[in-house]
């Protein structure tokens, strides 16, 4: 990577107007949460059948049993690494208005950032199927599985996305917004090929902002819409980023 880049990409963060940063499962690879797809991804273990929301209602037992597995047994360990502290910093700094995540993991808000909108939802909270009562994760027991409400006995489910289930219309919504505003948008650990999630980009730079890249390789942004690509881990390259900005 040309310092140049840095310098360039760290000019446009300082007279930016509104940066908002996306970002998808390459930010929390260093934290140690793996992404779904690919050959190291969690796809190539279990079965993504488990959390088609269909089969969540028809096999709970079987569903819930990966799913603490997964999210809450080997998930709830991880910490946030640099690259989230760096967008803290950048919020703090008043050089960052919104991060859009793809993540459900929750590690954005650990490390200090305030206005994070969870695309996919998250892991770190819990509702009912039945009754929408919210829960901590915190607050539950997953002792007996599945998860029922304590308070209509009905079906409890991670608060994120299911397949076969739509995006949370307040989540979306305010993507869109934070996407339209942006004369900056910076895009870190996400290969693009999720929809609709991979139309926010798109949305940022038909109204005009400058993409600014971070990834391990070229995903499809790269050669369609991104203005700089800073290739590398997520850390090393946001740490370079800030050093640039001084």
């Amino acid at each position: 990577m040309k310092r140049q880049a840095f310098q360039e990409a760290a000019l446009w963060l300082g007279q930016a107007n509104y940066t908002t940063a996306f970002t998808g499962a390459g930010i929390s690879v260093e934290s140690g949460i793996p992404p779904f797809r690919g050959p190291e991804g969690l796809w190539s273990r279990y079965d993504p059948t488990v959390l088609d929301i269909g089969f969540f209602h028809q096999h709970p037992e079987k569903s819930w049993a990966v799913i603490k597995e997964i999210f809450y047994d080997f998930f709830g360990k991880a910490k946030p690494n640099e690259a989230h502290y760096a967008l803290a910093n950048l919020e703090k700094s008043n050089l960052l208005k919104s991060i859009i995540t793809q993540n459900i993991d929750n590690l954005h808000q650990e490390a200090g950032s305030r206005e994070v909108i969870e695309f996919h939802g998250t892991s770190h909270s819990l509702v009912c199927t039945q009754c929408e009562k919210q829960f901590r994760v915190e607050d539950i027991s997953m002792d007996s599985l599945p998860v029922k409400c304590d308070a209509c006995g009905g079906l409890v489910k991670p608060d994120f996305i299911f397949f076969g289930e739509g995006i949370p219309h307040r989540a979306y919504e305010k993507s869109l917004e934070a996407a339209r505003r942006a004369d900056v948008f910076l895009v870190i650990g996400t290969t693009g090929e999720i929809m609709p999630a991979s139309q926010i980009p798109i949305l940022a730079k038909e109204n005009g902002a400058k993409i600014i890249e971070v990834n391990t390789e070229p995903s499809k942004f790269t050669h369609s819409i991104t203005d700089i690509f800073l290739q590398g881990k997520a850390t090393e390259v946001m740490q370079k980023l800030l050093n640039a900005l001084g």
